[in-house]
């Protein structure tokens, strides 16, 4: 499709399409949907270089704008990053098709046979930032769910999305899923955002996956209902009875592993006691991986070289080689600290005590929690969803890492022999 053509379709037209394509996508088998979604992956792989040439004039916009260098790894893509999405389609492809599971099942005394059964949503709308790879996944996820796409990128990774659902639409062409069951919204007026949150005749959800503000915008203005994706101001509670080696290696996994991402840790809330104890390997470790500390007065006290924490400092997503840390003495205060400033994104405890890691797990209110291992693992992927569309943190329908189940929603479908009531 030429950017003459998208210009001249309204987002109102695009949702209208998609809602006609979805029609077709919800009756496919799951063999039908497996092989466009194998279809789709071989042919982005096929194509990478384009989608490379695209990506680099997206980053030298972002280099011109002066991009940090957190924003500038999310926007980026390579070979082995393109290779990576296309693959996780092939995983999608290997899951479960979780539409026409039938839930339950009962009979009434009269007779009436009653079922539960997960059916598509129907259209969903994304609404995502930076993140090209989120094209591809999402996409991924909603055709083998049997929904309609339409996704809205952020300008910052135009022509990278562009690529990509060129090249989508093609190999579509060759299956039988229609290839207006993903619309891509080409235009960087902020209007067309705005009426995608208005279109409750078209629009199923809506998913807004980005930074703080994009989601506040989305929750606060959306008529469509929302599947709330969060930041991750994630933190990691090393326990007075930690393992001195092991809280090391999982602090600075999570840490360095990709600062940039939601699920790398952001506040280290550490037991005075330990601290105390094994300051020497915690500052020595720091300072091999360059992380910059900003720690409250304790922490100034036993660890060199470290910044004064400010109120900001407890709250921020850094996405970077900074860390927040913040000393406490007894569990309770590591759990009211996250309490206050926890995003409900991914808590890990580190501790040899198992009383201790039940409690934790039991009364910190996240997504995702973790009791000796790094929170880099709240991910679809790494959790074995082959991708996912994004981390709800809030608590109604989906919660954590959004796979396939979470795209669908349910009938009851009743089957009778002539009852009335």
């Amino acid at each position: 499709m030429t950017e003459s053509v998208i210009q001249t379709i309204t987002v109102e037209e695009q949702a209208k399409k998609a809602k006609k394509a979805a029609k077709v996508l919800g009756i496919l088998t799951t063999e039908e949907k497996n092989q466009a979604l194998r279809t789709v992956a071989d042919a982005l792989e096929a194509d990478y270089q384009s989608i490379i040439a695209a990506n680099l004039v997206d980053l030298q916009k972002g280099e011109e704008k002066g991009f940090e260098q957190a924003f500038m790894d999310r926007l980026s893509l390579n070979k082995d990053r393109i290779f990576d999405f296309a693959e996780g389609l092939r995983q999608v492809a290997e899951l479960p098709d979780p539409i026409g599971d039938v839930m339950s099942g009962w009979t009434l005394e009269n007779g009436l046979k009653v079922e539960e059964v997960r059916v598509p949503l129907g259209v969903i709308g994304m609404i995502y930032e930076a993140r090209p790879n989120v094209t591809a996944d999402a996409a991924g996820l909603a055709l083998k769910s049997g929904n309609a796409i339409v996704l809205k990128g952020g300008s910052s990774a135009l022509n990278s999305n562009r690529a990509i659902v060129k090249i989508i639409h093609q190999a579509l062409e060759n299956t039988a899923i229609p290839r207006d069951a993903v619309q891509f919204i080409d235009s960087l007026d902020r209007e067309a955002t705005q009426q995608l949150f208005t279109m409750k005749d078209h629009i199923d959800v809506l998913i807004p996956r980005g930074g703080a503000s994009l989601i506040k915008a989305v929750v606060e203005n959306a008529t469509v209902p929302v599947l709330e994706t969060g930041v991750g101001n994630c933190h990691i509670y090393v326990d007075q009875e930690a393992d001195a080696e092991k809280a090391i290696n999982i602090l600075i996994n999570a840490k360095t592993d990709r600062p940039a991402v939601c699920n790398a840790a952001e506040t280290l809330i550490v037991h005075q006691n330990w601290l105390k104890e094994h300051k020497d390997l915690l500052a020595e470790a720091c300072k091999k991986h360059g992380i910059t500390v900003h720690g409250d007065e304790l922490a100034r006290a036993e660890l060199p070289d470290v910044q004064q924490a400010t109120e900001k400092d407890w709250a921020n997503e850094y996405l970077s080689l900074d860390l927040a840390v913040k000393t406490v003495s007894s569990l309770e205060e590591a759990i009211e600290h996250i309490d206050l400033y926890g995003t409900k994104h991914s808590e890990a405890i580190i501790t040899e005590n198992t009383d201790t890691a039940k409690k934790f797990m039991q009364l910190v209110d996240a997504a995702a929690l973790y009791h000796n291992a790094s929170t880099r693992f709240t991910d679809g992927g790494a959790l074995g969803f082959g991708a996912e569309i994004g981390i709800s943190t809030q608590k109604l329908h989906a919660r954590g890492p959004m796979g396939l189940p979470a795209l669908t929603t349910r009938k009851y479908l009743m089957s009778g022999n002539g009852q009335v009531r």
